[in-house]
């Protein structure tokens, strides 16, 4: 029998294994694709993380990167250089997620990939999880299998509040590394165009965040990749959701807590979803260590620091994202064309700032721009 069993070996995944195998746990992780697998995904990476992990990153970083660019419709520029501690990290989600797999194995970690789960049972005090293989039984589970596993739904979480975006990314193979982070307003309503550069080409992407109704996505970014010289056709194009956060809700049931994306952790204003994966990865950790010592209120524990130390924050990113998506031309404006404002935003992308030190400054100055003769 193990002491926990992890679904999934993304960020969350792969640091929970982390931290429970270093405290000595054992620890099972079942992934369903074989590893390393590809994961359509910007790749954006705040450097932040690292204070939380006692190893080296940078075999997992594609490219650091201190340079910001954003357009409105493809025009009038701004750049911004960020003035962090730390440059923002690129990664491949194929390197970057093996990669923090492998740092669990090293501690003891276990792992099964090509191994999809295919029901759970809990009996006699345990998780039976049931595989293409044979059944394997654990203490304690987490589900980190994303935001459209299975996990959350066998484990009686019905209802999630969560705000399902939508999303289109393809990666083109180039070579150019000296571009900026790019970000375009504007083209796609209720969202944002991003390109993130690579050591070996760029990740584009478009999503749509606040309800973005239908809109010709594939042609959007066709256009916008245009603009760099670079066509879609040279890449292969991924459509995928993501889970915003739209509300604290319960994380944990008998034996067991979600994390990562079946967590709905993706910050509802950048998407960024990474960095809080990790942080509930780390979390849910702590929490099962807590559990398997005999702390009967550890996995309500769990659920309790996530609304706090997260979700608190994301309330005041939703309520910029309403502000921003609905109003984006005003936005452009008074926001990113200000030079305070973009290095507040990268300070925000490193970890370095949360959004209720800045949002309710930024959304009164929103509101400002929408009565004449005011912003």
């Amino acid at each position: 029998m193990f002491d926990c069993i992890i679904v999934g070996a993304g960020p969350a995944g792969g640091t929970a294994a982390y931290h429970l195998a270093k405290r000595g746990r054992s620890v099972l992780v079942l992934e369903k694709e074989s590893l390393p697998r590809y994961k359509p995904c910007g790749g954006g990476v705040s450097p932040a993380i690292a204070q939380w992990f006692d190893f080296d990153f940078s075999p997992a970083i594609s490219l650091k990167i201190n340079k910001l660019r954003y357009t409105w419709q493809m025009e009038d520029p701004v750049e911004a250089q960020v003035k962090t501690a730390e440059p923002i990290w690129m990664v491949r989600r194929d390197i970057f997620d093996h990669f923090l797999i492998q740092q669990a194995q090293k501690q003891g970690a276990e792992l099964r990939d090509g191994t999809p789960v295919t029901s759970i049972e809990f009996k006699n005090d345990a998780w039976q999880v049931n595989t293409s293989g044979e059944p394997v039984v654990g203490r304690y589970l987490i589900a980190a299998d994303g935001s459209h596993g299975p996990m959350a739904k066998w484990l009686g979480f019905k209802e999630r509040k969560r705000r399902m975006a939508g999303a289109l990314e393809v990666e083109i193979p180039n070579h150019n590394q000296n571009s900026p982070i790019n970000f375009d307003f504007g083209l796609v309503k209720n969202g944002y165009i991003w390109n993130f550069p690579k050591a070996d080409g760029y990740s584009l992407g478009i999503g749509t965040f606040v309800g973005g109704g239908t809109q010709d996505l594939k042609g959007i970014l066709a256009k916008y990749a245009d603009s760099f010289g670079l066509n879609v056709k040279n890449g292969k194009e991924y459509g995928h959701a993501l889970a915003l956060w739209d509300g604290d809700f319960q994380l944990h049931t008998q034996n067991a807590v979600l994390a990562g994306e079946a967590a709905c952790v993706v910050d509802p204003f950048t998407a960024e979803g990474i960095r809080p994966s990790i942080f509930s990865g780390m979390k849910a950790a702590e929490a099962i260590d807590k559990a398997l010592t005999g702390q009967s209120d550890a996995l309500a524990g769990y659920t309790q620091v996530m609304t706090e130390e997260w979700g608190s924050d994301m309330v005041w990113a939703q309520r910029l994202a309403g502000a921003f998506y609905r109003f984006p031309g005003i936005a452009y404006k008074l926001g990113v064309k200000r030079p305070s404002a973009t290095q507040r935003m990268a300070e925000i992308l490193c970890g370095e700032l949360r959004y209720s030190e800045i949002a309710n400054h930024a959304i009164k100055r929103l509101s400002s721009g929408l009565i004449p003769g005011r912003g």
